[in-house]
């Protein structure tokens, strides 16, 4: 059986214990017995991969990676642990637009719905929930063709399924991870260490199991204090420094590299216990428990030395006969977090196989404590590492909670013409963000004058239903209508300075209709169109969180308007003797997308980010995918994928600079090229090895394309990257993996730099 989702037929496990998907008919079919947030039938294309595709191919350290290979996707991680940027891309959305993808780990929400992107506050999917060692699969949809979901699937949607025992199991594994990095006048190496361990049996009717592990990462710097050569004044004022590093920012523009910032040790437990019981043989209930911890620090460095050598991290700076703006707590931020998750997901599942099955699942996820601190913009290095003035900003009482109704009705039984699915839904996001002065040790002090206070709600209510028709021998239909009523209330946006706004509040009701035709051209061939609209509403943060750090500021908008999306593709799947092919055109015209624009202020010396509407934006390409087993060789698997993307503004009534200057501009963060290629070989039954290759052709960041240098803080580089993984199978219960990410060892980036050659070691043990 392949390792992705486009397997031909079921196996007898699958049968025999209802998991994993299936074909007919072009139309996917989801036969599983434990949480799921997907349905029961797919319209869309699905690809995926399982465990034992994860522990052979992949070198995984975070949960995103497992989606690493798969077609049209990208996550922009930028270390281990990456817990704050990791933001999904697919075919038409960026990593700028996490609120355009959705995320789920055993049917709970892990997407962070609360906000898009990393605009003010940071939004990417709650990764850590989900460990690569407990995943027993993850299946991605591509496209909004099912009534499921709301708007927020017009990316893609992954649903991650966690292991759930047949019989006692145990599982150890310890990992360790080194990154040589040098770029400017940074040249140093950084370590990560993991490890996890997991029991789980099946007793009778009841299942359990529990995972904990522990990441202990350092990251390579992600940020660089900075000055604009244009920005200096000639003469002698300020001190004489040397060890700043003349390079070009993304326009061009000649600046002087002056330090780092942002280089993070980040601390993170993770803890998931799962329990499920057969109330009746047709009858299952079934919760889950998660909690992640992280401890976060953040640190600076300066470049620049004085006469004596002495490290300069503040005043007014002398750098080739210039002198520069004084160097502040801006430039280089020290900053300290302390999170505490937890998320709950409870089912209730029928699975008669007969005339209709039910369905109820309830989800929670909680900030119980979200804690940021920084030192303040006049709390200057080196006095800040030991107190002073700072900031403190807490995310406590935020979350967002999830319940689902859902119905399978099937008139003529199993294997009957129509297969009816629908159901009710309500999601509900809170946002609460405070910030505060700290006069004295921003390190321990509380929280003293308060700055800001910005929050509020949404809340999305929804019925759904679709209808999968068998309409004759060769041919499936799929026909969807979902229904939403959208609330925005208690927005506040609340500032020290007096400013304060208690936002109106809003609601609005719309229509999304699916459809999808799938023909049977022959008994190895299938072709497929789908088409489907969806609304993907604001968030709260983009309503109503404005925030500002010391070096950062994000500004909202409370009359945003709903992204507006109309996406279709046409299929071509095909069955070869040896794997899969399948070809897919797929367009998207969305209105009103809703993008949070960040620009560097020189004159502010920080990032001010706005979200706002642009008027219309057009997708269209071609995505390739093919599997192939025993190419050549006996034991030699290949996969590759192309996808080619034209994506343009089209209409848009505001500007960058100057009037229209978006125009005819490709959308920001969608490449016009992404390449997969993997090829794995079974040496014999305990040896595999695995070299692939990730691409990712020319993309902009601003709306405007003014950042044409990509290979620069800031930018975003084209980048071809290979990796390496060799696995052996020691014996039957202890494995050992070793891996090396970015094989050559290349310099690309996506704002921040990514990761240069990592080398991975790993030692599993597995008793079943």
């Amino acid at each position: 059986m392949h390792g992705h989702a486009q397997s031909p037929t079921p196996t007898q496990a699958d049968e025999a214990t209802g998991t994993g998907p299936v074909k007919s008919l072009g139309v996917v079919e989801i036969r599983a017995s434990q949480p799921t947030s997907l349905p029961v039938q797919i319209p869309a294309s699905v690809e995926g991969v399982d465990a034992g595709t994860i522990a052979r191919t992949i070198n995984a350290t975070d949960s995103e990676d497992a989606l690493k290979y798969l077609p049209s996707l990208l996550v922009r991680k930028r270390y281990i642990g990456d817990y704050n940027h990791a933001i999904l891309s697919s075919r038409a959305s960026g990593t700028g637009n996490s609120a355009r993808s959705a995320v789920y780990g055993d049917g709970v929400l892990l997407s962070n719905f609360l906000g898009n992107g990393v605009g003010g506050l940071s939004f990417p999917p709650r990764w850590g929930l989900v460990t690569p060692e407990e995943i027993e699969r993850v299946d991605v949809m591509y496209g909004p063709y099912s009534a499921a979901y709301p708007g927020n699937s017009v990316g893609a949607v992954v649903d991650y399924t966690t292991r759930m025992p047949t019989r006692f199991e145990a599982h150890a594994q310890v990992g360790w991870t080194h990154q040589p990095f040098k770029l400017y006048n940074t040249n140093t190496s950084y370590d990560t260490w993991q490890a996890s361990a997991a029991l789980g049996n099946q007793v009778g009717d009841a299942q359990w199991y529990l995972n904990v592990n522990r990441t202990d990462s350092e990251g390579q710097p992600l940020t660089f204090a900075t000055r604009l050569v244009s920005s200096g004044t000639a003469g002698s004022a300020g001190t004489p420094v040397t060890g700043a590093v003349l390079d070009r920012d993304n326009q061009n523009r000649p600046w002087q590299i002056i330090g780092t910032g942002t280089q993070y040790h980040t601390v993170q437990d993770h803890l998931k216990f799962k329990l499920a019981y057969r109330l009746t043989p047709t009858l299952r209930a079934a919760y889950t428990f998660g909690l992640w911890q992280n401890t976060a620090e953040g640190y600076p460095a300066s470049y620049l030395r004085d006469a004596s050598g002495n490290t300069v991290s503040s005043g007014v700076v002398n750098i080739d006969g210039r002198s520069y703006g004084a160097l502040t707590g801006g430039d280089f931020a020290l900053t300290r977090e302390k999170l505490t998750h937890t998320m709950h997901g409870l089912s209730l599942k029928s699975r008669t196989l007969g005339e209709f099955d039910w369905e109820a699942a309830a989800s929670l996820y909680d900030y119980g404590r979200d804690q940021k601190r920084q030192n303040a913009a006049s709390n200057t290095l080196a006095t800040a590492h030991s107190g002073g003035a700072g900031t403190i900003a807490d995310g406590a009482g935020t979350g967002w909670d999830n319940l689902a109704l859902k119905g399978i009705w099937r008139p003529q039984g199993v294997g009957g013409a129509h297969i009816v699915e629908g159901g009710v839904q309500q999601e509900r996001y809170q946002l609460s963000y405070k910030t505060a002065n700290v006069t004295g040790n921003w390190l321990s002090d509380g929280a003293g004058a308060q700055t800001s206070d910005v929050g509020g709600e949404t809340r999305l209510r929804s019925l759904w239903a679709q209808d999968v028709w068998s309409l004759a021998p060769d041919w499936k239909t799929v026909l969807g209508l979902r229904g939403e009523r959208w609330q925005a209330d208690q927005g506040r946006t609340l500032f020290l300075n007096g400013s304060s706004t208690d936002h109106a509040a809003r609601q609005e009701t719309h229509w999304s209709p699916k459809a999808a035709l799938s023909w049977q051209a022959a008994s190895d061939t299938v072709l497929k169109a789908a088409v489907g609209r969806a609304l993907r509403m604001p968030t709260v943060a983009e309503l109503y969180g404005a925030t500002a750090s010391t070096n950062a500021q994000f500004i909202n908008d409370a009359n945003l308007r709903p992204e507006r999306s109309v996406t279709g593709e046409l299929s071509l799947e095909q069955q070869l003797d040896d794997g899969s092919l399948r070809l897919t055109w797929f367009h998207e015209s969305t209105r009103d997308a809703i993008y949070s624009q960040t620009l560097f202020d020189s004159a502010a010396n920080r990032n001010i980010s706005r979200v706002q509407n642009v008027g219309r934006v057009a997708t269209q390409g071609v995505e390739s995918v093919w599997y192939g087993q025993g190419i050549a060789l006996r034991g030699l698997d290949l996969q590759a994928s192309v996808t080619y993307a034209d994506s343009l503004i089209k209409e848009n009534a505001g500007f960058v600079s100057t009037a229209g200057d978006t125009l005819g501009k490709h959308q920001p963060n969608v490449a016009r090229w992404r390449v997969t290629a993997l090829a794995s070989y079974r040496w014999n039954a305990d040896w595999t090895s695995t070299l692939a290759v990730r691409h990712s052709g020319q993309q902009f960041r601003t709306l405007n394309n003014a950042d044409v240098n990509g290979q620069t803080y800031q930018g975003v580089s084209p980048f071809t990257v290979a990796d390496l993984r060799v696995r052996w199978q020691i014996d039957r219960e202890l494995s050992a993996a070793f891996g090396i990410d970015n094989l050559m060892n290349q310099t690309y980036w996506n704002f921040h730099p990514y990761p240069q050659r990592s080398t991975s070691v790993q030692l599993k043990y597995d008793l079943r």
